[in-house]
């Protein structure tokens, strides 16, 4: 059997009842240790879970050679922080293993797309979710630039993902993500992220820390956000009702 087990966004804590008892069925419990980041150590994990946790990097997981093949003979986990099948690595494995006859199971739990409600923004008004890379010599790709434009075009938010590299111990800060942006604007003058748009700066969500700032996007860059992970919201058009609860996060 292989379990994808979602972790939500915290600490050890914050994995289901159902998810607990799935881990502890397990002989091979995996982390999935490059999409996000958790406030506890692993070791946490593994004192609750009563299981050895091996972290698990982005080849290992989009590979998946050895985690399918080990589901075969054994109940395995891969622990996935956030809810599982928001990502489509994952349902890429859900795929594979129905084609080797490999049973699964998936539970679910809170991430940043529905988390992102603590911000007062109304979830069902998020157009596509972005993300922005970390620019490299000859990739400094615009997409995120044009989501937000999209969205914007039909009074949609936009929420950017911001990229991440654990093993660097490397974060993108919202400070760093609003510079992209305004480089790109400033090359292409087309409206879409300008100092007096408004913007949304989320760190450490469903976290203790937890820190939330919205405001005018100079204000927001300005802000000390602390410690990652980051997210930026650009917001389309707001609800009166949206408006009154950024207003507490200025």
């Amino acid at each position: 059997m292989l379990y994808l087990i979602g972790l939500g966004l915290s600490d050890e804590k914050d994995v289901s009842v159902k998810g607990l008892e799935a881990v502890k069925k397990c002989s091979k419990v995996y982390l999935e240790s490059y999409t996000s980041k958790l406030s506890c150590p692993i070791e946490s994990l593994e004192k609750l879970y009563g299981k050895k946790v091996n972290l698990a990097d982005r080849e290992f997981v989009e590979d998946a050679k050895q985690l399918l093949t080990e589901s075969k003979k054994e109940n395995v986990a891969l622990l996935v922080i956030g809810d599982p099948l928001c990502a489509t690595t994952h349902w890429d494995i859900l795929g594979r293993a129905k084609e080797q006859n490999i049973k699964t199971e998936v539970f679910h739990n809170a991430s940043i797309i529905s988390a992102i409600g603590a911000t007062g923004l109304q979830v069902y008004k998020f157009g596509k979710t972005t993300s922005i890379p970390f620019p490299q010599e000859g990739f400094e790709p615009e997409t995120a630039y044009d989501m937000i434009k999209a969205n914007k075009s039909i009074g949609a938010h936009t929420l950017v993902l911001l990229d991440l590299r654990p093993k660097e111990n490397k974060y993108m800060s919202i400070y760093e993500a609003i510079e992209i942006l305004r480089r790109i604007e400033r090359n292409r003058k087309e409206n879409v992220f300008t100092p007096n748009d408004w913007c949304v700066g989320v760190a450490r969500l469903g976290w203790k820390t937890q820190k939330i700032v919205a405001g005018k996007v100079l204000d927001v860059a300005d802000a000390q956000f602390g410690d990652a992970p980051h997210a930026l919201i650009v917001p389309g058009q707001l609800h009166f009702l949206e408006e009154e609860a950024l207003k507490q996060f200025k």
